[in-house]
């Protein structure tokens, strides 16, 4: 089973940049053909926020298209997102799962963006 991890998370003001990473502690990335990112806001339900195959097609959801830049690396058997010119409105727990949410989650990673 494998088991993610999500990391790279903090305070950013608007306007910067963060990176996030996600890891399999346990189990191999490179098995979960389509990985996707996904965040929660305070009351608000998990959303998608973008996806790759393992061909690396990406697709970006809602607010993020040309902000946000998903990829992975499966020799390393990690997930990033590359996220700039963030906006208050990005503030959330972000998890990685795959697209179909097979995994459990992880404790995903707090991003804040506040001036």
């Amino acid at each position: 089973q494998v088991q993610l991890v999500e990391s790279g998370g903090g305070l950013v003001q608007p306007g910067g940049s963060l990176r996030l990473s996600c890891a399999a502690a346990s189990g191999s990335i490179s098995s979960i053909y389509t990985m996707a990112w996904y965040r929660q806001a305070p009351g608000k339900q998990r959303d998608l926020v973008a996806t790759i195959t393992n061909a690396g097609t990406t697709i970006y959801y809602g607010s993020v298209p040309g902000r946000f830049t998903i990829s992975r690396d499966n020799v390393k058997n990690i997930v990033y997102l590359q996220m700039n010119s963030l906006k208050p409105e990005d503030t959330a727990v972000y998890y990685c799962n795959s697209l179909n949410r097979l995994y459990p989650w992880g404790q995903g990673t707090q991003v804040t963006v506040s001036s």
